[in-house]
């Protein structure tokens, strides 16, 4: 078992037995301010959700020693209330189904995109009563972002924004003072291996300020940390 302690951060526990895909879970989950525990059988993982109190758990099917599935059928008779995401073969869906009657909340077919799953442990995470609040709506200055409507208002007024605007602004008003890199953004907010550079986050962000920053060649509000990437500064 492995543990990375990041203060205030939601606590994840990752029960899975594939090597790579534990590291990469981990390395990902850390780097997005998680603090993740891993286990790679379903003993050491029922044995770590009995004894520590995780926000969500991310737990494969295919397990030595005792089955997710079985895992997840004791802990739901101890009534250990935990969110719990299935991670499936393609080839399990009797599974998927058996799984979600058991309790789990809700289930991912390998392989899957990194950015699938964060999307999915956030929204987990927003219903669960140890995660945050899920906000319909997030304002800075004089700008209002509609997430359920998917809408951006100035003093009232329409923005429009693109698709991948829209995405990015949200991305990064619901992480206030995080520092995120290019190559946080381009993998986060495009999707793209961020393999080389590129100037496409710089191209965005400055089409962003010039839509809802007071002074978009001084921004207040998505600022530039030189050398580092960007980071949204709420109002004080």
């Amino acid at each position: 078992m492995s543990t990375a302690r990041q203060t205030d951060a939601a606590r994840l526990l990752v029960v899975e037995d594939e090597p790579s895909l534990v590291m990469t879970l981990r390395d990902r989950l850390e780097a997005e301010d998680y603090e993740v525990t891993t286990t790679t059988d379903g003993r050491a993982g029922l044995e770590a959700i009995r004894a520590g109190r995780f926000d969500l758990v991310l737990l494969d099917v295919a397990l030595p020693e005792i089955g997710g599935l079985d895992v997840l059928q004791t802990i739901r008779e101890e009534e250990i209330d935990v969110p719990v995401l299935l991670l499936t073969a393609r080839s399990q869906t009797a599974d998927k189904v058996f799984g979600l009657k058991l309790g789990a909340d809700d289930y991912l077919t390998k392989p899957f995109e990194m950015t699938e799953l964060l999307a999915r442990i956030e929204a987990l995470l927003r219903r669960s009563r140890g995660g945050r609040p899920q906000a319909s709506q997030l304002a800075f200055g004089d700008v209002t972002v509609d997430l359920d409507g998917v809408e951006v208002r100035r003093s009232g007024e329409p923005v429009e924004l693109s698709q991948l605007e829209f995405k990015l602004l949200v991305h990064l008003l619901e992480r206030p003072g995080k520092v995120l890199s290019r190559d946080q953004l381009l993998r986060d907010v495009w999707g793209y291996d961020a393999s080389v550079y590129s100037r496409t986050v710089d191209v965005h962000v400055a089409s962003l300020r010039q839509k809802v920053e007071p002074k978009p060649a001084k921004p207040r509000y998505i600022v530039t940390v030189h050398g580092h990437g960007y980071k949204y500064v709420p109002d004080t």
